[in-house]
């Protein structure tokens, strides 16, 4: 079975919200990337780059593909990013605990949550738009006796 590519995947974890960061399998790395998926138990995959592989095999896993593609160095549009926060709202509500991921080509230019874990992650003008933005959702949520958590500002 052919090696993942470097970086290796980044769990981040903020309360009961779980996200995988990686890099775009090739379909040499597939079944492997599925294994890495399942493991970290992935309910979710946001691919932000363009499709270079077929889905196929992740969602015969169970794992729901999502493409909301943009360019590489940019920042998300705003239907991105509306789409971005309506997921994590409903997802984490409804199966807390769960694993989302995220992927573009190699991992850095489009999926810059991890600066401080993944050298490179975010851009001049990634940060400039992190300056620059309002949140615009709280995501609260219950933890399992039911007590409402500290909110999330995205």
């Amino acid at each position: 079975m052919a090696p993942m590519n470097c970086p290796a995947p980044v769990e981040v974890t903020y309360r009961n919200m779980r996200f995988l960061i990686t890099h775009n399998p090739t379909s040499a790395t597939l079944n492997r990337f599925v294994e890495e998926l399942k493991k970290h138990g992935v309910t979710t995959m946001v691919r932000v780059c363009e499709a270079t592989y077929d889905t196929a095999l992740v969602e015969k896993e169970g794992i729901q593909v999502l493409d909301w593609p943009f360019d590489d160095g940019s920042s998300p549009s705003n239907q991105i990013v509306d789409d971005w926060l309506s997921l994590v709202n409903i997802q984490f509500r409804e199966e807390p605990g769960c694993c989302i991921a995220v992927h573009c080509a190699a991992g850095l230019g489009r999926t810059p949550f991890i600066r401080q874990r993944r050298r490179g992650a975010f851009n001049s003008k990634q940060l400039s738009y992190l300056e620059k933005y309002h949140s615009k959702m709280r995501l609260c949520f219950k933890d399992r006796r039911g007590h409402r958590n500290n909110c999330c500002i995205q």
